[in-house]
Formats: structure tokens, sequence, C-alpha cells
């Protein structure tokens, strides 16, 4: 096996990995993720301690101490682009020896818990309440760039929504950790996530432009096969859940609905109800 190249794995002068600009020592096992960099603090406030903070374009880690737990919070941006930066240098700093550049022959396995926002697509999940993704259905591209496979289950899914949307590509789909949607979600909805690359047309929006499927929302909001229906759209998850399997990693996708896409409402208490979210998960960790 032969190191991996400068090009490959870029490091910046400290021995950082290039975007998230953090080192082995600088991250906890388990490791709590928000879209917005503003959004870190809301997290790290909870924590007993911080003892490092570190700030590069999106990326904004504090990382400190939770009943004598060494935590993380780290902010990706929004998409599953930014999602495979983060896992693909996430994983690096704890599974390759960044002096040797060499895969570690043990594995470490980290917990990864997404706390996002969502938007409902249906009537019954309504504002402020929290949805956990027990599935993720990818109509982003990132995974047709890897050789991520499907079960059976997963791939009748795809090919249906592919059928009922005529979208001209095969979605991805992907699951949750089981064992963190026990012991973090347990109360919370068990839903189906839609991950769209996109806020405006992908996601059925019309501002100056008309989305080219302009029934995708209807679609997908009536869609129900092998005892599967969706239950909200967002820009990630199926990103975390993919880049997980492929890695060897726990993750888990949990949302506070702001949006009512059926019912075309939003929130009134966005800070509150996130802020809620977030301290019933570290509470659960």
């Amino acid at each position: 096996m032969r190191p991996i190249s400068e090009t490959d794995l870029i490091l910046n002068k400290d021995g950082s990995v290039y975007h998230l600009n953090l080192c082995p020592n600088n991250i906890g096992e388990t490791i709590i993720t928000v879209g917005d960099p503003d959004r870190v603090p809301s997290v790290s406030k909870y924590f007993d301690t911080i003892e490092f903070e570190m700030r590069k374009r999106e990326f904004v880690t504090h990382t400190g101490n939770l009943r004598g737990k060494k935590v993380s919070v780290i902010s990706t941006g929004m998409g599953t682009d930014n999602i495979e930066i983060f896992f693909t240098e996430l994983d690096a700093l704890v599974n390759v020896n960044l002096k040797t550049r060499m895969p570690k022959a043990r594995r470490k396995n980290l917990k990864i818990i997404r706390v996002g926002t969502s938007g409902s697509l249906q009537k019954d999940v309504p504002l402020d309440s929290y949805v956990a993704s027990v599935h993720a259905i990818g109509l982003d591209n990132l995974m047709h760039f890897y050789d991520f496979e499907m079960g059976g289950f997963e791939r009748r899914i795809a090919h249906a929504i592919r059928r009922a949307t005529g979208l001209p590509f095969l979605p991805y789909v992907t699951t949750a950790s089981p064992s963190l949607l026990e012991t973090i979600a347990f109360d919370m909805i068990q839903g189906n996530t839609v991950t769209t690359p996109g806020f405006y047309a992908p996601q059925c929006r019309t501002v100056r432009l008309v989305p080219k499927y302009p029934r995708l929302l209807h679609t997908l909001t009536k869609f129900y096969g092998s005892g599967l229906r969706l239950t909200n759209f967002e820009m990630e998850t199926a990103g975390y859940y993919s880049m997980a399997q492929l890695l060897g990693h726990e993750t888990l996708s949990v949302s506070a609905i702001v949006a009512n896409r059926v019912a075309k409402k939003f929130t009134n208490q966005p800070n509150e109800v996130m802020d809620a979210l977030i301290g019933k998960v570290l509470e659960r960790i």
C-alpha cells in the first residue's frame, strides 16, 4: 500500500487537514454538526468547558467537555458537496496517520449527529416538531461518484421515486445508525428525508425562474412505496448517511420543522425551536 499523495489529501503547514484546519487532537469522538457557522455557539454554550476553537471558511469548530466527555460541534455550511469534504477530512483525522500518510490498521468509529432545520412534506408533520431521518433519499449526484451499493429495499425505493418523479437519474437511498436512532430520537417523528441539491427549484420554489419539474413537490408529498412515505426535505442528510456508510461511522440527522410546504406556513419561533432541539440532543449523547 502506498502513502496517500499530497494532492489527494492536502495538509496545511501545521499538519492540519486542508479545509477543516483541524489536527487529530482537536476533535472528540462524538460530533454535533450544524449548517450555519453562527449556530456553533448555540451548541457549545452548553459545554462545561470549551478547550479549542477554530474557524476556516464555513467550517467552525468548538471542542470541549460535556459531562466528562470530549465533544465537538462543527458547522458544515450547506449542501452535500460540503458534507463530502467534512466526512473525508474528519475520517482522515482518526483513520490516517497524517505524518506517514498511511491508513491506520485499526479503524476508529465516530458518532456524528446533524442538528438542522427542514421543511415538511406532510400536513401531519407540523411546524415546530422534530423529525429523525430513518432513511434519506439523495436527489443530488454525490454517490454517482462513489462505488455506493444500495440494498434491495433501498433500490426499490430509488427506482419507484425515479418513476414517480420522471427525474433523469436514479436517486440513492441510505439509512441512519440504528443505535443513534434509539438513543437520541426515540420520541421524535420517525421520517424519511429527501435531500436536494439546492434550495429553490430543487425544492419546488419559484421566484423569477420556473422549476423544470413544477409538480415535484406534489409528487414527493403523495409518494408511497414499500410502506415508505416522504416526510421532509433539506440539503445534507443523504450525504451524511451515505458517506458514513462508506467510511464506517455512525450518523443521525434530526431536524426542526420550520416550514410546512403543504400548508405554506413558516414557524414564528425558529431560534427557540432549534435551541430546544439542541438541548434535547446534548442531553442524550
